[in-house]
């Protein structure tokens, strides 16, 4: 009885050590690089485990492109002063973030955030990092 009780501690100890995995930032995004992003917010996905900030941002020819910003999660942001309503669609912002491995991919790790017009910012304090 006692095997029996101790294989199902350890099975659940187990269990609950995958569930808090996490993705490694290092194998989606190139983090010896930055990309700056220019452009205005097309939507704000303000939520658990990570955010996300669409923009579109003018190519070198001109051309919009969509691009997906992952950000910390909304409660880890709500501890650093950014709210579902901080930031509305059309703000003109500048990013600072890790580009996709993948090229041709429009998608980035977010390190730094600032809207101009007010100048808002996040990533340059202590603790405002995606973690």
């Amino acid at each position: 009885m006692r095997r029996v009780l101790l294989f199902v501690v350890g099975a659940a100890l187990s269990a609950t050590s995958v569930a808090y995995a996490h993705h490694s930032y290092a194998a989606t995004y190139d983090t010896s690089k930055e990309v700056k992003l220019d452009g205005k917010l097309v939507q704000f996905v303000y939520r658990n485990p990570h955010s996300f900030v669409h923009l579109e941002v003018a190519d070198d020819k001109g051309v919009p492109q969509r691009w997906a910003i992952e950000w910390s999660g909304g409660g880890q942001l709500a501890n650093q002063g950014v709210q579902r309503d901080s930031l509305k669609v059309g703000d003109e912002v500048v990013i600072l973030g890790r580009p996709s491995r993948v090229p041709g991919e429009f998608r980035a790790l977010m390190v730094t955030l600032k809207r101009p017009a007010d100048g808002f910012t996040w990533g340059n304090r202590t603790g405002q990092a995606v973690e």
